[in-house]
């Protein structure tokens, strides 16, 4: 950052002001769009439930990074798509929907892959904690309703390598 920093301090002594304003203008949309960039990998999890096997194709949050990240400033979150996130160990898992424009359900995971809580529909934008019920591996974040929807409940279990298969 402080190399950037120079050069435009550089830039600006040499081309004037406007040159500058231009190259801050240009990183400011470099920037803010790998703020909005998704998570780099996608990944296929299945939720076993009374209504049959429902596949959703989810990004994966592992890092400190990724996980406060999460689905911040996105505007939409379409249907049979998420964000799973990954915690170790298992503990009470405290969420928050800073920043996060979308209503959303929130599925608690246990470690062997059984649901232990969802929070559904959240509140958009608010700094209200969302906590687990219970110990929890993992959190998977879809588009509010999907749960209802899909009729997805507490010990339903959950296929994917972090939680083993069904």
């Amino acid at each position: 950052m402080a190399f950037v920093a120079k050069r435009i301090l550089a830039m600006t002594a040499r081309r004037g002001r406007a040159a500058a304003v231009a190259l801050l203008a240009a990183l400011a949309v470099i920037a803010a769009g790998r703020a909005l960039a998704p998570a780099a990998e996608f990944q296929n999890l299945e939720i076993v439930s009374k209504t049959g096997v429902h596949v959703f194709s989810v990004e994966v949050a592992v890092t400190d990074e990724e996980r406060a990240r999460g689905l911040m400033e996105r505007r939409s979150v379409p249907e049979g798509t998420g964000m799973l996130f990954k915690f170790e160990p298992d503990q009470i898992i405290r969420m928050w929907m800073h920043n996060t424009y979308v209503s959303l359900d929130m599925i608690f995971i246990r470690s062997d892959g059984r649901i232990v809580s969802i929070a559904e529909n959240t509140e958009p934008l608010s700094d209200r904690t969302i906590s687990s019920a219970g110990p929890a591996r993992g959190v998977l974040e879809v588009v509010a309703g999907t749960a209802r929807k899909l009729g997805i409940a507490p010990g339903d279990r959950v296929a994917h390598p972090w939680f083993g298969r069904r």
